[in-house]
């Protein structure tokens, strides 16, 4: 159903009071506390002369005793009656008749509004600030006692007695604190420079000793080798000696060798006369026997020519009776094709008769289906009588269904124009209905909107008032920072004073050491047996070298 103009403006315009009635509320707080003194019982009014009790009432009769009773209301309340035959005013007692009316101090109503009070993030933000100051402070003062508490226990380790184990661990402690020392100082230039002076000094004096120990080794080598060469010309003499008795005991020995072969060449000589005889009887005795292997073979071959005549004999003999075979093939197979000839005429004359029959029963077939040919086309001729008749049946029954279905047809567009026109006014009903909505949601939006910007126009403006605020308290805080790095500068030039003073007494006292090591070494080595020399030439450049370093 369409709606009208006028419910439409009534309905906008009661959705429109709604939202900005709603637009109005602002929320307080997230949450909801409620002091439960508000509903106890009756307590007694507080003792104070500096300020009068608040007095929370229940109701309005309540109320006006109270007022009565302190003095700020001198009129009665009352009530004007009127009936039939007078006019009557009746006054209100003022009298509490329930007992519930509750009295609370100044003191407890003001803790009450602090309770109620909502905390801003500034303020929560101020809190946390102050927690966290109070909470420095706080370690602060405790990191302090921390201290002053771990020297007092140092002060009294210190003055305590020590036990034998603790004694037993001090000296090694110390011990262990001089050899560090000790070699800390070993590794100054100057320590480096004396004990490099005193190694020098070490190594000349080796060196020199190595030099006489070396002559001396040479003496005993030049002696050694005039004994080797007279041991050798010794020697040269016994083996020029031994060469001659070796040289005549093979001379001996070639001449014994030179009578051993020329007996052994009589003996070969011998024995080669006996191989020779030997070999001519050998060579009459293979003569005699390729003589009978020669007969041998005569008989052989005799023997062979024979079965070679007896085979050629058996040969002929199986040939002669091939021969004979082959002729009675020959005679059979003529026999076996005369038969094959007189078959082939008999079922030729055979397959002529079967064709003969064939062909009748051709004939007579031809003849039965012309006969039904000229049956069918008989009837096919009624058949196409019926099949028009059939087929105008048909075509009426056809345009009748024809007809209806375009009768139907014309009805159903009618409906269909009918709930077409419906449909548009109840498009065109809709579309007023949903311009008249869209006006109003736009005349909402443009409302949001307008507020929206105002609170960004106004956060901003706290923003800026905040950035300001921040801006000057990093200033502050610069500030701040620049009188402290001043004070840390002056600290820093007095600390680097008293560093330099430091540092020349430790130089002084260094050099010190230095100088009393150097002593204790060059004493070490006058005590080690070093020649008296390189000692005095140690002793001299240890002393140039420090006035040189001074200079």
């Amino acid at each position: 159903v369409p709606l009208s103009a006028n419910g439409i403006l009534s309905a906008s315009s009661t959705a429109s009071n709604r939202s900005r009635n709603r637009a109005r509320y602002r929320t307080k707080a997230m949450n909801s506390e409620v002091d439960e003194s508000l509903f106890g019982g009756i307590k007694p009014p507080a003792q104070s002369q500096s300020h009068s009790p608040i007095v929370l009432l229940r109701d309005k009769h309540t109320i006006r005793k109270t007022l009565t009773a302190l003095g700020l209301d001198h009129k009665p309340e009352t009530i004007q009656l009127i009936t039939r035959d007078m006019v009557r005013k009746l006054i209100v007692p003022t009298e509490d008749p329930s007992g519930e009316s509750l009295i609370i101090s100044s003191e407890e109503f003001e803790r009450i509004k602090r309770a109620s009070h909502v905390v801003t993030r500034e303020e929560l933000e101020a809190q946390e600030q102050a927690f966290k100051k109070e909470k420095e402070a706080v370690v602060d003062a405790v990191t302090t006692r921390k201290k002053i508490m771990k020297q007092k226990e140092m002060a009294r380790k210190n003055n305590k007695k020590l036990t034998d184990l603790e004694e037993e661990a001090k000296d090694r402690a110390q011990d262990l604190l001089q050899r560090a020392s000790k070699l800390r100082m070993e590794q100054e230039e100057e320590l480096k420079d004396i004990n490099k002076i005193i190694l020098n000094a070490k190594c000349h004096a080796i060196r020199d000793a190595q030099i006489l120990e070396k002559q001396q080794i040479q003496k005993e080598l030049d002696a050694e080798e005039k004994r080797l060469d007279q041991m050798m010309e010794v020697e040269r003499q016994k083996s020029i000696q031994r060469q001659e008795d070796l040289d005549r005991r093979r001379r001996e020995e070639r001449i014994r060798g030179r009578r051993h072969i020329v007996e052994q060449m009589e003996k070969n000589q011998e024995e080669r006369s006996l191989l020779a005889e030997q070999r001519e009887q050998e060579k009459e005795q293979l003569l005699e026997y390729m003589e009978q292997l020669h007969e041998e073979d005569l008989q052989d071959l005799q023997q062979r020519h024979q079965q070679r005549l007896k085979m050629q004999a058996e040969i002929k003999r199986i040939n002669d009776e091939n021969q004979r075979q082959k002729a009675q093939l020959l005679a059979q197979e003529k026999l076996a094709d005369q038969m094959v000839m007189e078959f082939t005429k008999k079922k030729m004359a055979r397959e002529a008769e079967f064709e003969a029959e064939q062909e009748r029963i051709r004939r007579e077939k031809e003849k039965e289906i012309a006969r039904l040919r000229a049956m069918q086309e008989k009837a096919q001729d009624y058949q196409a009588e019926q099949d028009a008749l059939r087929a105008k049946r048909n075509q009426e029954v056809a345009d009748r269904e024809w007809r209806r279905k375009e009768k139907e047809k014309a009805q159903k567009k009618v409906e269909t124009e009918a709930k077409l026109r419906k449909s548009r006014l109840e498009q065109v009903a809709f579309k007023e209905h949903t311009l008249a909505v869209q006006v109003q949601r736009d005349r909402d939006e443009f409302e949001r909107i307008l507020r929206a910007q105002r609170e960004q126009i106004e956060k901003e403006r706290l923003e800026e008032e905040r950035k300001a605020t921040g801006r000057l308290q990093h200033a502050n805080e610069l500030r701040r920072q620049v009188r402290e790095n001043q004070q840390k500068q002056v600290q820093n030039r007095i600390a680097t004073f008293e560093e330099g003073r430091r540092l020349e007494e430790e130089a002084q006292k260094r050099q010190e050491r230095i100088n009393d090591i150097k002593k204790k070494k060059l004493e070490e080595l006058r005590a080690s047996g070093l020649p008296e020399k390189y000692c005095i030439e140690a002793e001299r450049k240890a002393n140039v070298r420090p006035a040189s370093v001074n200079q």
